[in-house]
Order: structure tokens, then C-alpha cells, then sequence
């Protein structure tokens, strides 16, 4: 199986969309739904902020090593 038959499995048009929707609609009622929307909210949230968190983590470092540098900062410029 080639690279675009493997995507080709994960690509979902309009009719796969609603079958989606209608069985999610029939295994958890109505009243559910938006406590499971909420629910997944939460979690995208929540790994949004631990990514940015790990970024922040990794750019720290290499701003700290930039402010080292002579002649990177105003007060010590080099003649």
C-alpha cells in the first residue's frame, strides 16, 4: 500500500461525517454530547498549555545562552 492509498483511509467526506455525528447521537443521547464537548475541550486545553510549557522550557536555555554572548547586551557593547 502506497503513501496516498494510507491517506486516502483518513480522509472522511460529508456522508462519513454525518454517519459519524448520527452514531455518537445514538450511543450517547442528546443531553451527553455537551458534557463529552466540554470534556474534550478540557483536554485540548490542557495539551496546548503542556506543549507551550515544553517550548518555553526549550527556548529558555537558548535565550539565556543569546544573552551570554558578548556584545548582545547594550551595556557591554563591543568597540
Amino acid at each position: 500500500m502506497t503513501l496516498n492509498g494510507i491517506l486516502a483511509l483518513w480522509t472522511l467526506g460529508t456522508g462519513e461525517i454525518i454517519a459519524i455525528v448520527v452514531i455518537i447521537l445514538l450511543l450517547f443521547g442528546g443531553k451527553k454530547i455537551p458534557e463529552l464537548m466540554r470534556g474534550l475541550g478540557k483536554g485540548v486545553k490542557s495539551f496546548k498549555q503542556g506543549m507551550n510549557e515544553i517550548e518555553e522550557e526549550i527556548k529558555k536555555p537558548i535565550q539565556d545562552l543569546d544573552k551570554d554572548k558578548p556584545g548582545s547586551r547594550p551595556d557591554n557593547p563591543i568597540n
